[in-house]
Formats: C-alpha cells, structure tokens, sequence
C-alpha cells in the first residue's frame, strides 16, 4: 500500500469513505468479511493508491481491524440501512479533514482499483464545487466524488437503504466518469 494522497493532487483533503457496515443480507454475511478481507483490503488500497489522502471504513454488522493508514469508524444504526452508513462516513471523513471532498466507494465492488479512483478524481479536478461518479457502459456505479461543498445537502437528503444516488439523481452538473474498459462495476449481492 502506498502513502496517502499519492494520485491527483490539488488542494485541500479528499478523504476516502469505505461504505461496509452492512449486514449482507442477501449475500450471506457482512460483505467487509468476503473473500478473507481481501474485499476491504483491496478497497483501501483503491482509495490510498487512486489519490485520497485519508481513508475512513464504516462497520456495524461485522467490526473488523483495519490495516494503515485507514481509520474505522462504527455505524451505531447501521441497521436502519446504507443512509446511515454514508451519514456516518461523510462525519467521519469531515472530521479527519476533507475540506475538498470525499470519495464513496461500495466494499461489494472488488473490483474496483486504483485506476477508478484516479479518474473520477481527475474529472472531479478535487476542487469543493465538483461531483463525479464513475459509469459502466452509462450505468452509474462507484466510486463516487462528493465535493466538500455538498456535503452537508446529500447528508440531510439520506434515508433507508439509499445512499448518494438520491442526490445525484437528475442533476447536470454531476460529471460521469466511464470506467467500463476497467472493469463492470458491477456490486456483488448474492
């Protein structure tokens, strides 16, 4: 794993958010438990290695150690769904510094590298004003960039089990970022 920051720079703090506090209902388990914790690992990895200068990992259902430089933080209410997961990582990701803006990025997405990130970050040009998402053949998907001056309107529009997407829904300044060549983007449920 790489130090901190080390992909497009420019400005203040892009901290990372690692969305894993679920239960996996449907998938047989906590998703931060896959794969040996290889999913979570490779999450991080994505994040550090693609550009954010901190990463923060949200559990709840499974509480698991978290290699460097990531720090965790444990969803309380993880239960009421992904809302209170995003709300918790958007608080922790603020309080460690993200002045600039924040990367959500799905621990179900394994597949998700550092090459996702450094594109979506790209196109954000890490600048507050700025969203970007990355797209799978037009299919929006993770990870997704939140400028920091969102923040505080996509946190008072989650409910449930909805996470960004709500927000981003219908907009047109939110820059779709293609990363089909990459990967399918595709979240792993079952």
């Amino acid at each position: 794993m790489s130090a901190p920051g080390r992909g497009v720079r420019g400005g203040g703090q892009v901290v990372g958010v690692v969305l894993a506090a679920g239960a996996g209902t449907r998938f047989g388990g906590p998703k931060v438990l896959a794969a040996e914790g290889r999913w979570l690992r490779t999450a991080v990895d994505a994040l550090v290695d693609g550009g954010c200068d901190r990463v923060v990992v949200t559990l709840g259902a499974a509480v698991v150690d978290v290699a460097h430089p990531a720090i965790s933080v444990v969803v309380g209410d993880w239960a009421e769904g992904l809302s209170a997961s995003v709300r918790a990582g958007l608080d922790a990701a603020v309080a460690q510094g993200a002045d600039t803006g924040v990367v959500l990025l799905v621990v179900d997405t394994p597949d998700t590298r550092a090459d996702h990130v450094r594109r979506v970050l790209a196109a954000s040009r890490r600048h507050p004003d700025s969203l970007a998402r990355a797209v799978f053949g037009g299919r929006p998907g993770h990870p997704v960039y939140l400028g920091a001056h969102h923040l505080a309107a996509v946190r008072a529009g989650l409910a449930g089990d909805r996470g960004a997407g709500a927000f981003l829904a219908g907009r047109g300044d939110v820059v779709d970022v293609e990363c089909g060549d990459l990967s399918d983007g595709h979240d792993i449920d079952r």
